[in-house]
């Protein structure tokens, strides 16, 4: 990280002639880049950093060319020698999934997000004249391969691992019809190919795109489907129906005339099925394989995005094996199996997380009756109050929190706490236990022990509904109070 940093500075003052006043690490994505903001005296920039040259090259070549036609994407300011970190414009941290979040389903943030479709027919139309689509990263075209690719990954990620017998070639036959329904399209322009809220970043209230580096030529409706289905933002199928209408408006004034709608739309809505199958074999394979808990709470809202999608809209082909199966996976059974038992007013159970110190405080004294729990060391995670900078705080305060989610392996650590720890949490809801304790100790208990035991409660509210007390043993000396969720 630090050898990052410094070629960051050096990028910095060898390109743009000027210095780094402070250079902040950014909270990885899915991918293995890393993002960092750049604070100069006069400005502020995005710096990216990547091994994967290509990516990067690809990247820079549709930002450059969009920005010829007036797009909303980042300017590329520099790029070092070696091709891995490049500084971009800064849009601020807040993203369109962000405004959503925080407004809640206003008509505010149904503006933006008809803005943001607008914007993206701008892109796909525009972008796509005189577009060198050598330059992508993977395949040029998202045809019939890169269809049955998505329909195969949630295969193998998701659909086999529910162990329920299908006939397998029906299926690939399924597949394969699909594939060339959906390949026959009358319109293919740029395809962003991730198109969804947390890509788009508000600044001023306008859009701007960013992470369309796997971009490559295809159905546009593709794109739409991505944002308009997303299954975090939740959307109303009222408000599915209005920013559909709303997007192929925008096609039409870009394209300068009207488009077959009823085709168009069609075919949108296998799109739609291809991108709900695609999220749930990443989910599968994020979650069911890599184990990363964020995403197996997700499976749920995904299944129950499919069976909306299943029940209320059609797509003008018959693939009977295909259609069987996606019944038989948004069935209730099955649902049930991947969603979290529920706290209720009426469970018992109580979960009392701790943060000690091993210097100061030792191990702290179950109080429940059965004594039972957990002590987690988190000593083998790098510590922030070696930095002079954080001496002063702790494991509640962002900076803290950045540090040791960007620096060190504490993301890997609490994932693999909170595997452990589910199990034990949907045990005691099953059994109407009343007390479960979970305790995190580190050297001083001020920022390691601190952050996990903040985000394990944060964890169990979200996906058990329970309640939990936080103590931070070591920190209410100094005035904290417990808090009670």
């Amino acid at each position: 990280m630090q050898n990052i940093i410094a070629s960051i500075n050096q990028l910095v003052t060898d390109k743009l002639q000027t210095e780094a006043k402070e250079i902040i690490p950014l909270q990885q994505s899915g991918s293995d880049r890393r993002y960092f903001r750049v604070l100069t005296p006069g400005q502020s920039y995005m710096a990216t950093w990547g091994l994967n040259v290509k990516e990067n090259r690809t990247f820079i070549y549709f930002s450059n060319h969009f920005r010829t036609k007036d797009l909303p994407v980042p300017q590329i300011f520099c790029l070092s020698d070696d091709e891995t970190i490049y500084l971009q414009q800064d849009f601020g941290d807040e993203s369109l999934l962000n405004r959503l979040e925080k407004l809640g389903h206003v008509e505010e943030a149904k503006q933006l997000f008809k803005d943001s479709l607008h914007q993206l027919a701008r892109l796909q139309v525009l972008g796509n004249d005189g577009l060198d689509y050598s330059h992508c990263l993977t395949a040029k075209e998202f045809g019939k391969q890169a269809i049955s690719s998505d329909l195969l990954y949630f295969k193998y990620y998701f659909l086999d691992t529910l162990k329920t017998p299908y006939d397998k070639q029906a299926m690939l036959d399924d597949f394969e019809a699909l594939a060339n329904y959906l390949t026959h399209t009358e319109y293919k322009f740029f395809m962003f190919r991730d198109f969804q809220s947390r890509n788009i970043m508000l600044q001023d209230n306008k859009p701007y795109f960013i992470d369309y580096q796997g971009g490559m030529k295809g159905a546009p409706q593709y794109d739409a489907a991505s944002m308009i289905w997303q299954a975090r933002a939740e959307l109303s199928g009222e408000w599915k129906n209005e920013l559909l209408d709303a997007y192929m408006d925008g096609l039409d004034d870009v394209l300068g005339k009207k488009i077959d709608r009823f085709t168009f739309v069609g075919q949108y809505y296998g799109y739609v099925l291809i991108r709900l199958l695609q999220v749930l074999g990443a989910y599968g394979f994020r979650g069911l394989f890599e184990r990363k808990a964020q995403f197996l709470t997700s499976i749920p809202l995904a299944l129950r995005n499919l069976k909306w999608f299943l029940e209320n809209r059609t797509m003008g082909i018959n693939t009977p094996e295909f259609k069987r199966m996606l019944q038989y996976i948004v069935s209730d059974e099955v649902i049930a199996q991947f969603e979290p038992q529920q706290a209720t007013d009426e469970t018992p159970l109580t979960v009392n997380i701790n943060s000690f110190s091993y210097l100061k405080t030792g191990y702290p004294s179950p109080e429940a009756d059965n004594g039972g729990g957990y002590v987690f060391d988190c000593r083998g995670i790098l510590n922030p109050g070696r930095v002079e900078k954080y001496k002063t705080q702790t494991g509640r305060d962002k900076d803290v929190i950045d540090y040791l989610e960007q620096n060190t392996r504490m993301p890997d650590f609490i994932n693999n706490v909170f595997n452990i720890v589910d199990i034990s949490v949907e045990d005691y809801l099953k059994r109407g236990f009343e007390n479960l304790t979970i305790n995190f100790g580190c050297t001083g208990g001020q920022h390691r022990s601190v952050y996990a035991a903040e985000q394990t409660a944060r964890h169990l509210r979200n996906k058990y509904k329970v309640r939990t007390v936080v103590n931070h043993i070591e920190q209410e000396k100094k005035g904290w109070v417990n808090e009670r969720y």
